[in-house]
């Protein structure tokens, strides 16, 4: 290899790697956010009106996990009316913060 390739290599490594790494939200700021989350997603055996299905509990859950699922509400590539008016309301660091927080609790 060339030293323009490995340069090139070694610049896309590391770009690769800043952009893999993600910060981890702020779990006191998350936790202020979460209060709309808990009239379904704490409530045992609460199912969904239409489509009906358990809702999922999501304490303890995997922090990359939410914050994937909360992008994609917001994106339109899930499609859920009430998470989509939910996760539309929120800023990239309410996501990163909801998801810091959220996967901080013991699951149940």
């Amino acid at each position: 290899m060339t030293r323009l390739q490995l340069l090139g290599l070694a610049v896309a490594t590391t770009l690769f790697a800043a952009t893999s790494a993600h910060a981890e939200g702020d779990k006191a700021a998350g936790r202020k956010l979460v209060y709309t989350c808990a009239g379904c997603h704490g409530v045992p055996g609460y199912t969904n009106a239409y489509p009906q299905y358990p809702v999922p509990k999501i304490a303890g859950q995997n922090e990359q996990y939410i914050v994937n699922a909360l992008h994609g509400y917001k994106s339109g590539d899930r499609v859920h009316p009430t998470m989509d008016a939910q996760a539309e309301s929120l800023s990239d660091t309410d996501i990163q913060n909801i998801a810091a927080y959220l996967s901080s609790l013991a699951s149940k």
